[in-house]
């Protein structure tokens, strides 16, 4: 298979522009096997779709139907983990100490089913933890090293569980 330097290059400045923005795919699993029988996807409705502006998760809301009587939990854990090192100050600067820590934040709502069956699950948004906020908080293991924070990973997970089942009938991760 022969490709053109134009196609590797577009190829190429895609994902460039991928890496830069910090876009991620998202890995979004629909079983409505852990879900009453019947569930499906409201008329008009689809799998939540969860977006990421600078530490801040937010999914959309859906509509299930044929869920009978059954409520569900939703659920939004976004999770930071930050990375870096300690200087010592009184020689040049050395770095003396690395470190690695994850903050995870939550949230959870308990959703009732409608009278017609049908779970209304609104939009979940969760912050994760910034750099600032981390650094505020964060002591190297002497007071008088300065911390530098090297990375701040964000990564989220989205579930939908149904009450009487014990795995998510939507999950997503990113």
């Amino acid at each position: 298979m022969k490709l053109s330097l134009r196609r590797v290059l577009t190829l190429f400045a895609a994902m460039l522009f991928a890496l830069a923005t910090g876009m991620t795919a998202a890995h979004a699993v629909t079983n409505f096997n852990n879900a009453p029988q019947g569930a499906h996807y409201a008329k008009g409705s689809a799998e939540p779709i969860c977006t990421v502006s600078g530490t801040t998760v937010t999914c959309t809301g859906t509509q299930i139907a044929g869920v009978g009587n059954t409520n569900a939990t939703v659920e939004l854990k976004v999770t930071s983990t930050i990375s870096g090192v300690c200087h010592n100050p009184g020689s040049k600067s050395k770095v003396v100490e690395p470190f690695s820590r994850s903050v995870t934040t939550e949230t959870s709502s308990e959703l009732t089913s409608t009278k017609n069956g049908r779970l209304v699950v609104p939009s979940q948004t969760t912050a994760g933890t910034s750099t600032e906020d981390f650094l505020a908080t964060f002591t190297c293991p002497n007071p008088n090293w300065t911390p530098e924070v090297t990375s701040n990973v964000l990564s989220y997970e989205y579930s939908l569980t149904f009450a009487g089942f014990t795995e998510p009938a939507i999950l997503i991760k990113g």
